[in-house]
């Protein structure tokens, strides 16, 4: 009976219990980074730091995500949708730039903030022998040849970063380094991208408090706005010195005094345990391990930016560029990409807290961009500006694509994400069909009748032909018009799911008054009348491929358009693509069923486009290989845009069914994933051995029919009986499964 009930438990912890990264994944080095953007990364969503050394000092960069100079900038009551219009048919566009471009051009608000940095003097500490970023719990750790040891970590869950010395026998103080606000210089000279000197942004000097054992820095930002940086230290028994540090936003930091008596004074078990949840949530793995250890990168990444409660991922987050300046394109929301591709990976990744910080975050601005909706554009609904600050206000740039009208909807998928791998009957009622039927509605209202078919004043394509009056279409691009039909079809969804009849049948109609897609020899053009003709580093008009999911490789139609389209976008090359137009291109390829092509791309995106911490570097940093972009300013959804390819190679949500192991190489002879989450609120296992398939799990969160495109023709199952399951001629097999149920698909071996 004992013997029994252990085997039991098991194959219950294999199949619940997902698996941490190995060790032999973790960043590992014989010395510090010698630039900000090679430092390992440690954050919590809100807190991040950068360990690296700077001269002969080791240093932390610290970084908090709501620290923003948010003052206004572009005057949205100069100019309108329809101003825009009106100067572009006068051929009178310079004032258009003058008004929209301008400000985000030349005036540094809004901006992100970097916040200040903790040194300490090497000198004291000796030579370095190794530093390792333990990813599956989040620690940095330094190592001297004296035998001293450095530890760092930001606490997972309290707003608290830790660091300490063991084995060292004299005391070492911190310094804390300040932003200069004050003097006019000019740093970026590391090929980042960043913008000007602090300087510009006319602060005054802050502050700095000692005592024997603590540091606070408080520091005036505009109007009456300031933040503080509180630093504490103590000698602890047995050689060791362990400090602490907090960062506040307009109220003062706070921290307690460390107990040098208590067994653990720095909260670590809790620290720990966030980490060892976080990683059971899901784990992939696969043959390849540049892939592998990539993954597990981007998923520690993940883990450190997104959280509940702090603002959405930046271009940047919480690791804001230390070289004193404003941060690359002023570290805002970019929303033409990138910040919905930073959260590709929390869906099928099974981590939709994660996820949930997107969707909250853009609930919270919601009111400010009704109002932009309103002012900018004359009709009610909702729309979201392309390029925003924290608070979501419109911060400008290229207009085409900063005050796009097509922005809020790809926004929408989030919350039809969010909903569609939950179930949660809560999250749509309150959140989901609320922002799609504001989101539908300003499609409604933004669109005109035009011989019958809808229509819209202009269109354009990100960031196609730039900043040129080029750019802008009269006639939908496939950017814009899959994103409409997208945002309508989704409301119809969601109002049929809440038994709102008439209001379903009303956005089905609606729908139904869009053109179809513009396709021609080339596949999917870029507009009416404009082929993709050149190298271009966002693949817009292949959005209803992915990641709308318009079109279904196993439909004979559609599969025609998708190669057609992806044979035309490698005879324009790659030659103006950034690191993250790889990535994507990955997902595009996995929905393909073109498994090598898909790795290829992240394994290119692996080696080329990324620093030795695995940080997005935009450009190609193996001196232009690939891409003739070659500097090297640090964005993030590249990143997470990677483990999304991992993740679409794997398993795949479609229309009206999961799909298991449908882009895996032939080459990868033993891939296995555990608790990757699909529409349905399904979690799925795999295991593909030696070449072949040889089991699926299903867990079913809420109950519901599944429907599943197995990875072997001939099966048997566990756990339910076998007429229970219906196959229909597309091998597609159909289950009912019951709220908290597992099934167990086998390979027949025909």
């Amino acid at each position: 009976m004992k013997k029994t009930i252990f085997f039991l438990l098991i194959f219950i912890a294999g199949h619940l219990y997902a698996q941490p990264p190995a060790a032999s994944y973790n960043l590992i080095s014989d010395s510090l980074a010698k630039r900000w953007d090679e430092a390992m990364p440690l954050g919590n969503g809100m807190l991040g730091a950068l360990i690296w050394q700077k001269e002969n000092k080791l240093r932390i960069s610290l970084d908090r995500a709501d620290l923003w100079d948010d003052r206004t900038a572009m005057d949205l009551s100069k100019f309108n949708f329809k101003f825009v219009q009106d100067h572009l048919v006068a051929n009178d566009y310079d004032t258009v730039h003058q008004l929209g471009d301008w400000p985000y051009d030349n005036i540094a608000y809004p901006t992100k903030l970097p916040a200040g940095a903790i040194e300490f003097d090497m000198a004291k500490l000796g030579t370095v022998k190794k530093v390792s970023l333990d990813i599956a719990r989040a620690l940095c750790v330094t190592e001297f040849s004296n035998g001293i040891r450095f530890n760092c970590y930001v606490h997972a869950t309290s707003n608290i970063g830790y660091f300490g010395f063991e084995n060292i026998s004299e005391d070492i103080i911190p310094q804390l380094i300040i932003p200069n606000y004050t003097v006019e210089t000019n740093n970026n000279n590391d090929d980042s991208h960043s913008g000007e000197g602090l300087s510009v942004l006319g602060y005054k000097n802050g502050t700095v408090t000692k005592t024997a054992n603590s540091i606070l820095y408080h520091q005036p930002t505009y109007a009456t706005h300031y933040y503080e940086i509180l630093i504490r230290w103590k000698q602890f028994p047995n050689k060791n010195i362990i400090g602490e540090w907090a960062i506040s936003n307009d109220k003062p930091a706070i921290l307690a005094e460390l107990n040098t008596a208590s067994k653990e004074p720095t909260q670590w078990s809790s620290h720990a345990q966030w980490w060892k949840d976080f990683w059971n949530k899901s784990s992939v793995s696969i043959p390849d391990e540049t892939l592998q250890k990539q993954y597990d990168l981007e998923m520690y990444k993940l883990g450190c930016v997104a959280r509940k409660a702090a603002p959405a991922i930046t271009l940047q987050a919480i690791w804001t560029a230390d070289n004193g300046s404003l941060p690359p394109w002023k570290g805002d929301f970019h929303h033409d990409l990138n910040t919905e591709l930073s959260y590709w990976p929390c869906y099928t990744g099974n981590h939709l807290q994660e996820g949930a910080t997107y969707t909250d975050w853009l609930w919270k601005i919601r009111n400010e961009n009704k109002n932009y909706t309103k002012q900018f554009f004359g009709v009610d609904g909702l729309a979201v500006p392309g390029v925003t600050s924290i608070t979501g206000k419109a911060m400008g740039g290229w207009i085409q694509y900063s005050l796009s009208p097509s922005v809020s909807s790809w926004m929408a998928e989030h919350f039809y994400w969010q909903w569609k791998y939950s179930m949660d009957e809560n999250f749509l009622a309150t959140k989901a069909y609320p922002y799609l039927h504001d989101v539908a509605t300003f499609i409604e209202n933004i669109t005109y009748l035009k011989d019958g078919k809808r229509a819209i004043a202009l269109s354009s394509s990100p960031e196609y032909h730039d900043n040129d009056t080029n750019a802008w279409f009269v006639h939908f691009t496939n950017y814009d018009l899959s994103l409409y039909k997208f945002a309508l079809s989704a409301a119809a969804e969601a109002a049929t799911a809440m038994h709102k009849t008439e209001e379903a049948n009303h956005w089905k109609n609606l729908l139904q008054q869009f053109p179809a897609f513009d396709i021609n020899e080339t596949g999917l053009t870029i507009a009416p009348g404009q082929n993709l003709d050149e190298s271009h580093r966002h693949h817009a008009h292949l959005m209803a491929i992915y990641p709308l999911c318009q079109l279904d490789v196993n439909n004979a139609d559609d599969k025609k358009i998708i190669d057609v389209s992806l044979n035309h976008l490698t005879t324009e090359g790659t030659r103006a693509w950034c690191g993250y137009s790889f990535t994507w291109l990955a997902c595009i390829y996995a929905r393909a069923k073109e498994a090598d092509s898909a790795a290829k791309q992240l394994k290119i995106f692996a080696n080329n486009f990324c620093s030795s911490n695995s940080f997005h570097l935009n450009g190609d940093q193996r001196g232009g290989e690939y891409s003739d972009f070659t500097y090297r300013p640090f964005t993030l959804e590249g990143n997470f845009a990677f483990a999304q390819g991992v993740h679409e190679m794997l398993l795949q949500s479609k229309k009206n069914y999961i799909e298991v192991f449908p882009a895996v190489p032939q080459s990868w002879m033993n891939v296995s994933f555990t608790k990757l989450r699909a529409e349905g609120a399904f979690l799925i296992s795999a295991k593909k051995e030696n070449g072949v398939a040889t089991e699926v799990k299903i867990f079913s969160e809420k109950g519901g029919k599944l429907h599943i495109k197995l990875p072997f023709k001939t099966w048997v199952v566990k756990n339910i009986s076998y007429k229970s399951v219906v196959m229909n001629d597309g091998g597609i097999a159909t289950v009912q499964m019951q709220k908290g149920q597992t099934i167990i698909f086998e390979n027949g071996y025909e």
